[in-house]
């Protein structure tokens, strides 16, 4: 048996993980690293969540008649603020004074000399090296920043007459109990060639959303990014929201817009890695391999070629940390989705790494430093705003990441069923009769105990050129030719559309306590994303949203769009998702059936390609009536119409795959059916 650390008390965490109790001395030191850490950020800065308001200290502000600049730069011999005003003369620019801790510091009155910095004013920092050589730099904590086509980014001063506060006229909608969230890429939103706005896709992407039951948007690529084809995942300004896609305003009004029809906001974090340029971006600020980031070939992601933070270095955490306070306290964002959780958990960055066994969490490859960082992340955040939502972007499935930093874990509140669209993006290039269902129930099924995921079949990832969409894989190129209503429905497309229905509606049943979808997936968008950029001629034909399609009465998408709204507002009136608790009733790779019981719901899915099955019988938990509340064949739905919508099944007291009682359902094949227990009465024998 293990010996525990001498710690007051067993972490909860390995209390609820018999199997965890062999790492439970490596569990207690990181959580005693964490309150470590915590306590001196407490006692240098008086509060975690003081120290997370440093982008009110750092950076340019204007104060009264007085501007400001704070900035970290250890390696700098001098450091200089320059603008329009001086034009971009050191000689006339603020010098600063070196404090502690490689901080500089300098300051402008409105007397000191004319004319003063008006807003949105062009600012650079000066860093002159102990060799006289000068860098040209933007501030790290930059609140606005602008792109002259593809030119290096412009920082500008920040100081509207009108605060940001006062767009904001509608509370945060409450936490749902069940996530269903729409991931959005704004730029995309519309079916126009070119880059949309906040603005326009506001009149797009809301009321979409709202109509089909989504609760939630995920904004992706908000903070600002030079390269654009980066879909945001490469930061050069981490305070500056994008401006290709409009004002900071017209972002503030978007969020509240989506307050106003009950949904959430969430942005989509990258504190995995930045993007690798120094003169708009942090590498290099101050002219060091070291600043925020890991020297040599550790700070620099293999597959990526972006620059990795050191989380053990005091400014990183600062830097970080008011990154997350910034967006919710100014943008009132409702949470975050951190990219790359599994990368920044691990020193090997989970790169061709396959996790075998709980000894690949708790080795020397684990990064105990961005370990701890996530832990103050979190703590940070739901100290904050009790009902804050994090999700992580893991795939390793590192035990407690989503369980309470208090009870031993990481904190967040879901993690990504990742290894769903992994498996699915395998089976639809399979035979039907290839497809497994024990490997499918396994990874709907794959989560641990007490910790939530979000389910979903494709996300932007699965979007991308290269990799191809779930309506893509299934349909192909028929996807633009023989999906009118016109038409006969050919074979490929009978097919199409019955899997698409019924894979989103497993993943969605059976994968997790939430839901995401990337714009137009639920419809099935017959093209990836391929953002302009010059291998394909700076061209935006792929970088858009189809959603015509969608609204085309003569076009087979609607079905798929009709089924996604009904879908979601079966699980609106049942709540099948808060049910942690699911009752396998069948899954059979002969018959190609899976059945199951979530939240007093029964499943029944048919992926056998040609054999339907009468009287099929289903072990059922509760005696009873039983009737249709979702059928993937209904006519509405592009299906055969193959089942009466009204048909009745009476339980029998006859035991079942397990169950004290059954009921006989008609199955076709290609079909899923998710019946409600309607009455108690029970068919005797």
């Amino acid at each position: 048996m293990s010996v525990l650390p001498s710690t007051e008390h067993v972490l909860t965490l390995i209390k609820d993980d018999p199997n965890l109790e062999k790492y439970a001395s490596t569990i207690n030191i990181r959580h005693e690293r964490f309150l470590k850490v915590k306590s001196d950020i407490e006692k240098a800065e008086n509060s975690l969540l003081s120290f997370s308001t440093s982008y009110e200290r750092f950076g340019i502000h204007i104060i009264g008649d007085v501007l400001l600049y704070r900035e970290w730069a250890p390696n700098a011999a001098g450091v200089y603020l320059v603008g329009e005003w001086c034009d971009f003369d050191f000689t006339r620019g603020i010098r600063c004074s070196l404090k502690e801790y490689g901080i500089w510091e300098g300051f402008l009155t409105r007397v000191d000399r004319a004319p003063f910095p008006k807003h949105y004013d062009k600012m650079k920092t000066i860093i002159f090296l102990k060799n006289g050589k000068q860098l040209h730099r933007i501030s790290p904590w930059s609140r606005i920043t602008t792109q002259d086509g593809i030119a290096p980014l412009d920082a500008r001063l920040w100081n509207p007459e009108v605060s940001l506060s006062s767009v904001f006229t509608h509370d945060s909608p409450r936490k749902p109990d069940t996530l269903r969230i729409y991931e959005v890429h704004i730029g995309m939103s519309s079916e126009e060639k070119k880059i949309t706005t906040w603005n326009e896709g506001a009149k797009i992407i809301i009321p979409h959303a709202k109509a089909m039951g989504y609760n939630a948007i995920e904004l992706m690529g908000v903070a600002e990014h030079a390269y654009y084809p980066s879909f945001g995942y490469q930061v050069t300004s981490y305070f500056s929201p994008s401006g290709r896609f409009g004002t900071p305003f017209e972002l503030a009004s978007f969020i509240d817009q989506c307050h106003a029809e009950g949904l959430l906001v969430l942005m989509d974090v990258v504190h995995a890695h930045a993007s690798s340029n120094s003169e708009d971006g942090l590498n290099s600020f101050d002219g060091s391999d070291t600043y925020f980031f890991h020297s040599g070939e550790r700070g620099i992601h293999k597959l990526w070629k972006t620059r990795v933070f050191d989380y053990g270095v005091w400014e990183t955490k600062r830097f970080l940390l008011s990154n997350l306070r910034f967006w919710v306290e100014e943008f009132h964002f409702d949470g975050f989705r951190f990219d790359g959780v599994g990368s920044m958990l691990y020193k090997h960055h989970g790169i061709n790494k396959i996790y075998t066994s709980c000894d690949d969490y708790f080795d020397s490859s684990a990064d105990e430093d961005a370990i701890t960082y996530l832990k103050l992340a979190n703590d940070m955040l739901h100290t904050l705003k009790s009902d804050i939502i994090t999700i992580a972007e893991d795939v390793s499935g590192m035990p407690g990441l989503c369980r309470p930093v208090s009870e031993g874990g990481i904190g967040f509140d879901y993690r990504f069923s990742m290894g769903i669209p992994d498996l699915l993006e395998i089976l639809v290039l399979l035979k039907d009769e290839d497809w497994n269902m024990d490997s499918l129930w396994n990874v709907m099924t794959d989560r641990r105990y007490s910790e939530k995921t979000i389910a979903y079949c494709e996300c932007h990832d699965q979007a991308l050129q290269g990799k191809c969409t779930l309506s893509q894989k299934l349909m192909g190129d028929e996807l633009e030719t023989s999906m009118s209503c016109l038409r006969e429905e050919t074979i490929n497309i009978n097919r199409g559309i019955a899997l698409h229905k019924m894979i989103r509606l497993i993943t969605f049943a059976l994968g997790g306590e939430g839901t995401l979808t990337f714009m137009g997936n639920e419809f099935g968008h017959p093209k990836w994303i391929d953002f302009p950029r010059k291998e394909n001629g700076w061209s935006f034909e792929h970088c858009r949203r189809r959603w015509s399609l969608m609204e085309d009465e003569g076009l087979r998408f609607k079905y798929l769009m009709h089924f996604e709204r009904r879908m979601i507002e079966v699980d609106e009136q049942f709540h099948w998702m808060t049910e942690p608790h699911f009752s396998q009733a069948k899954h059979d790779n002969t018959q190609k059936i899976i059945a199951f019981e979530r939240k007093g719901l029964v499943f029944l899915f048919n992926f056998h390609p040609t054999a339907s099955y009468a009287d099929f019988k289903v072990g059922v938990r509760q005696p009873g009536k039983y009737k249709i509340v979702l059928n993937t064949d209904s006519k509405e739905f592009g299906g055969g119409g193959r089942i009466e919508e009204d048909s009745e099944y009476f339980s029998s007291p006859i035991s079942w795959d397990g169950h004290y009682h059954s009921i006989q359902v008609y199955i076709p094949s290609r079909v899923a059916l998710v019946l409600h227990m309607v009455d108690s009465v029970e068919k005797k024998e």
